[in-house]
């Protein structure tokens, strides 16, 4: 047994010391270059790396300054304040009917919760049982509540 191991490992370990080439290529249409990494020898453009070199596949993060976008570039599309004053007309009424609808399922919710509560079976001798049967309506009361919160400070936000 340890006699395969061994010649498996030996088989394995040239495989381990392959040979790593940095390909540069352009691309025709754009002219952009990209650049691409292999253990093939018969790529175009190829240069073998140093084996005492570290070689990465995950991209190193960046230690210089992020360049300073301007807010005026030339291409960068501009809306006049009218047109922007419609729009946050129309996220205000968009929000505020969400609201409403939010409201009205938190009534619901609280009303199957309330009429869940005043029920009680007779398999629920333990209360835990009638805890765990309600959980499913507080958690929907819960998360209406949380929705209504969220919207109301999306509203307090707006200009």
């Amino acid at each position: 047994m340890k006699c395969v191991l061994v010649l498996a490992a030996a088989l394995i370990s040239p495989l381990a010391l392959a040979d790593v080439y940095k390909c540069v290529e352009t691309d025709p249409a754009t002219g952009q270059k990209r650049v691409t990494y292999t253990n093939s020898r018969d790529a175009k453009d190829c240069e073998r790396l140093s084996r005492d070199l570290p070689v990465s596949s995950v991209p190193g993060t960046s230690t210089g300054k992020a360049p300073a976008a301007s807010p005026s570039s030339g291409s960068f599309p501009k809306v006049s304040s009218d047109d922007q004053r419609a729009r946050d007309a129309d996220r205000r009424k968009l929000l505020e009917t969400e609201l409403a609808t939010e409201e009205a399922s938190l009534e619901a919710a609280r009303k199957a919760l309330d009429e869940a509560d005043a029920v009680r079976y007779g398999n629920e001798r333990n209360y835990q049982k009638k805890l765990d049967r309600l959980k499913p309506f507080q958690d929907a009361v819960a998360q209406h509540e949380r929705n209504i919160e969220a919207l109301k400070k999306e509203l307090s936000n707006l200009r």
